[in-house]
């Protein structure tokens, strides 16, 4: 029986001719174990030069997909860090915001009542009459005068505690001619004015007396 060698040969698998290597062109293959030729190296070389440019075009379409997926993870970050950052400053803000406004309320609900005191103070003192007391009243009505000047000026003196816009507060100086203050002297007499002049510096007269004796005294011993 003749000898067949296609009875060896499984056809479900291609066959592999010489030069064929994945793709990839290889130098120096021929055909059939001779030499390349001049054309060959040239095609070779061309199909060659056409695999690198589809390479680098392939690597810079994946440079390109790289700083892509770089930026969208940069901008990701920044917007989780940002909604953070602004999630804790705007409920710290609301909140400060929120009790400054409720201060500012209660504030103005105390002005308020200030100023509707110091109004009805004002009203109550306006309409003393005192030019129509007469010699009957006189007594009754100066008593009720008073209590409402003492009461005006407990009014005055408690919104001056509480508003410093009207300068009081520690610190401050007496109300002009009230007590602690001497510019009520001005309407004194002059008598009345040495008596008060000498009733101040008396304890330095006596002080000054007593130093003079007791320089004399000792002289007088030596």
């Amino acid at each position: 029986m003749p000898y067949d060698d296609t009875e060896f040969v499984d056809h479900e698998f291609p066959t592999t001719h010489p030069g064929a290597t994945g793709g990839v062109v290889r130098p120096g293959t021929g055909t059939g174990g001779r030499a390349p030729t001049r054309e060959e190296l040239d095609s070779q070389l061309t199909a060659t030069q056409q695999q690198l440019a589809k390479l680098h075009e392939a690597h810079e379409q994946l440079e390109r997909a790289k700083s892509e997926l770089e930026e969208m993870r940069r901008r990701r970050a920044e917007f989780q860090t940002g909604r953070g950052e602004m999630r804790d400053e705007l409920t710290r803000g609301i909140a400060l915001l929120e009790k400054a406004e409720f201060d500012a309320r209660r504030d103005a609900e105390q002005m308020s009542r200030s100023l509707e005191g110091l109004r009805t103070a004002l009203e109550d003192i306006g309409v003393i009459r005192d030019e129509e007391w007469t010699e009957g009243n006189w007594n009754q009505e100066i008593g009720k005068a008073l209590a409402v000047v003492e009461n005006g000026r407990m009014e005055w003196n408690s919104a001056r505690l509480k508003w410093t816009v009207l300068g009081g507060g520690p610190g401050t100086d007496p109300k002009p001619g009230g007590p602690g203050s001497v510019t009520g002297f001005g309407s004194l007499p002059f008598r009345q004015l040495c008596r008060v002049g000498l009733a101040f510096t008396w304890p330095l007269v006596l002080l000054g007396i007593a130093g003079i004796v007791a320089i004399v005294v000792a002289l007088a011993r030596h």
